[in-house]
C-alpha cells in the first residue's frame, strides 16, 4: 500500500493512510524510551480493524432543518481498536456555545439544540485510527420564512383585467423559491381571495375582475418553511369601470292612425214592452276620437231626460226608460271626426203588455 492512498467506500465516508508502510499495520509498533539502562522497547496494540464510517442514507443529501429545530445527528462507526472521531464545520473547529458532540464507541453524536441559519454548512466527521483516517460530509441547510417581495405595483387597468408588477424579496429564507402567491380585495366586502398559487414569474395578469368593484392586491412569498409572514399590498386600487354603451336607434316611422268613423257593429231592431227599458248597442271605430249623437226619426235627442246615451272604448249605448207607444220609430246613432261620419238605424216597436 503506497502513502496517502484515498480508499473509496460504497457508503459514502473515505479512508485515507498517512504516511505509514504495510508493516506498520501488520506488525506490533515499538517506541523507544530512554531509561537508565537505555532504550526500552515499549509494544503498541495492532489495528485489528480499519475505521469506517456508517453514514444513514438520510444524511448522504443535503440535511434541512427549520430555524428553532433540533439537530441530533447519530452517526456510526467502526474501527479496532477504538478510533478518535473529530467534528469540524467548514474545516473550522466546532462552536462548543452551539454544538455539543458526544464520542462513544461505536457512534458520534452531534447536537444543536436550537439551529439557525449561521448553523449551516459543511460538516466532516473524521475517524482516525493509527495512521488511517476515515471522513464523511454531512450538509446541514436550516432555512426560515422568506421576507416580503418588493415594490408591488399596479401597472394597467383595461376592460375586465389588471397587470401587476413586483420585485423578489431580499431574503430567501437560504432556500430556494417556491413560487408566489396572489390574492385579490374587493373594496366592498374586504375578504382576500387567493388568484394564483405557486406563481414563478414577477409579473401577472388578473382577469375576470367584477364591473363596478374596485380592488386592492397581495402577493406572498413562499419557500419550504411556507409564506412570507407579510405581504405589500398595491397603493392604487384597480377600478373596474363599466364600459359606457352607445345605443344608435334605426330610423322609425310613425304609423298614421287617422280614420273616417266606421260602424263595426250596427244596431239591432227590437220590439219592447211598454214600461220596460231598452237598451241599443253598437260599436264604432275612428281616429281622432268621433263625437256620437243619437237621432229619433232623424230629431236630435240629445240632452232628452228619457233617453240615457253612453259610449266607452267605442261601444256606444242608448237606454230608453220605459218606454211608451211614442217612443217607438227609427233611431240613428252617428258618429262624426274631422275625416268624415257614418251611421246606423234600426226599428224599435213598442207594444202593450199582453
Amino acid at each position: 500500500m503506497e502513502a496517502a492512498t484515498a480508499l473509496e467506500m460504497a457508503s459514502g465516508p473515505t479512508l485515507k493512510v498517512k504516511g505509514v508502510s504495510p508493516a506498520d499495520a501488520e506488525e506490533p509498533q515499538t517506541s523507544p524510551r530512554q531509561g537508565a539502562g537505555g532504550p526500552i522497547p515499549q509494544l503498541l496494540s495492532p489495528i485489528e480493524e480499519h475505521p469506517k464510517i456508517c453514514l444513514p442514507r438520510a444524511l448522504r443529501q443535503t440535511y434541512i432543518r427549520k430555524v428553532g429545530d433540533t439537530v441530533n445527528l447519530l452517526i456510526p462507526f467502526q474501527g479496532k481498536p477504538n478510533p478518535q472521531a473529530i467534528w469540524t464545520h467548514n474545516g473550522c473547529a466546532l462552536d462548543a456555545s452551539r454544538v455539543s458532540v458526544r464520542n462513544g464507541e461505536r457512534d458520534s453524536i452531534l447536537f444543536i439544540r436550537e439551529a439557525q441559519r449561521a448553523d449551516s454548512g459543511h460538516y466532516q466527521l473524521s475517524v482516525q485510527l493509527g495512521g488511517l483516517e476515515a471522513t464523511a460530509t454531512i450538509d446541514i441547510m436550516v432555512i426560515e420564512r422568506p421576507g416580503p417581495p418588493q415594490n408591488i405595483k399596479l401597472v394597467d387597468v383595461w376592460g375586465s383585467n389588471a397587470t401587476l408588477e413586483w420585485t423578489p424579496p431580499q431574503d430567501t429564507g437560504n432556500v430556494a423559491l417556491l413560487g408566489y402567491m396572489l390574492q385579490k380585495a374587493d373594496t366592498k366586502s374586504g375578504l382576500w381571495f387567493t388568484v394564483l398559487e405557486h406563481y414563478h414569474r414577477t409579473s401577472c395578469i388578473v382577469s375576470d375582475l367584477i364591473v363596478g368593484n374596485s380592488y386592492a392586491f397581495r402577493v406572498f412569498a413562499e419557500n419550504q418553511c411556507g409564506l412570507s409572514e407579510t405581504a405589500p399590498i398595491t397603493a392604487d386600487l384597480a377600478h373596474i369601470q363599466k364600459a359606457a354603451t352607445v345605443y344608435k336607434t334605426k330610423g322609425f316611422a310613425q304609423r298614421d292612425f287617422s280614420e273616417a268613423p266606421k260602424f263595426t257593429q250596427p244596431l239591432a231592431d227590437c220590439t219592447t214592452v211598454t214600461g220596460y227599458d231598452t237598451q241599443l248597442f253598437c260599436s264604432v271605430r275612428a281616429f281622432p276620437k268621433p263625437k256620437i249623437i243619437w237621432l229619433k226619426n232623424k230629431i236630435d235627442i240629445q240632452g232628452n231626460p228619457k233617453y240615457r246615451a253612453l259610449t266607452c272604448l267605442g261601444i256606444c249605448s242608448l237606454q230608453i226608460r220605459k218606454p211608451g207607444p211614442f217612443d217607438a220609430g227609427i233611431y240613428t246613432c252617428k258618429a262624426v271626426n274631422t275625416l268624415g261620419e257614418a251611421s246606423v238605424d234600426c226599428r224599435v216597436d213598442v207594444k202593450a203588455p199582453e
